[in-house]
């Protein structure tokens, strides 16, 4: 915070004032927790962290400033779900239209945010803590070459861990997914290596850049800002996800409304297309 401008130091400091945690907040949370801490905790939940830029003009920020909180309030989600035992969480940090339409001045604020997270998951106490693989999925090429070496050793300084799973999703499509996947899968069976009578959903959802995840599928999808769309995010891996959608802008996301989402999982009939 030392580094920030007054003006939005005092804009931040009015802003936590208005959001200070009050006695009735803590009792609902609590009951909250009650009504969740027993139910069915779903293994993998990907989140679709929307609306950095509304909520920063909203306080007459900068709209890129919004991308260091909302990065900000990943980290603390991400505590929220190891804490619950959810095995995978798939976050949705930076899409192949974000690198193609949005301004330089922008994408290199994202850039830094990016920097800046690869370089404290290097060195965090949690990911080992809570034994995190993280995988990072997308078309890493349309990325700045030192992201795409922070994301190398990343994976590699977490690849033995088991328990639980972050996968980050950078220049990232899901139909850009599925074209690369059908170009691996060809390539394979031009080599000799697949055979066409043994495609099937199980052999095409090993093509995907999630293809090496146990748990690939999420079953449930946050998505924030109250936007109520997918845009391209995991579009083969989510056909029988729950879907969540949030009015709270992300940098405003609290832990009762992660676990509002939860709730609403937990009471739903899933189906898978039945």
């Amino acid at each position: 915070m030392d580094n920030l401008k007054k003006p939005l130091k005092l804009k931040l400091i009015e802003f936590a004032s208005k959001t200070v945690l009050k006695p009735v907040y803590k009792l609902y949370e609590k009951w909250l927790w009650y009504q969740i801490k027993d139910g069915p905790i779903p293994k993998h939940v990907a989140i679709i962290p929307d609306g950095n830029r509304r909520w920063a003009r909203r306080l007459g920020l900068e709209s890129w400033s919004g991308h260091r909180f909302g990065y900000i309030k990943v980290k603390e989600v991400l505590k929220w779900c190891w804490e619950l035992g959810i095995k995978t969480v798939t976050v949705y940090a930076l899409s192949t239209e974000n690198i193609m339409k949005r301004s330089k001045r922008e994408l290199e604020e994202l850039f830094h945010v990016i920097r800046m997270g690869f370089r404290e998951l290097l060195e965090s106490n949690h990911i080992h803590k809570y034994k995190v693989h993280v995988k990072v999925i997308g078309r890493l090429h349309l990325l700045p070459e030192d992201i795409r070496e922070y994301a190398k050793k990343v994976e590699e300084e977490t690849r033995k861990y088991t328990k639980h799973y972050l996968i980050i999703a950078l220049g990232y499509g899901g139909r850009q997914e599925i074209v690369d996947a059908v170009k691996r899968l060809i390539q394979d069976v031009l080599n000799g290596k697949l055979s066409i009578n043994s495609i099937d959903e199980a052999a095409f959802s090993k093509y995907l850049y999630t293809g090496d995840i146990p748990y690939q599928e999420p079953d449930l999808i946050i998505r924030t800002s109250g936007e109520e769309r997918l845009s391209g995010f995991l579009l083969w891996q989510s056909a029988y996800s729950e879907l969540y959608f949030c009015e709270a802008y992300w940098p405003e996301f609290r832990k009762i409304d992660f676990w509002r989402a939860i709730r609403s999982y937990q009471k739903r009939e899933r189906r898978f297309g039945r």
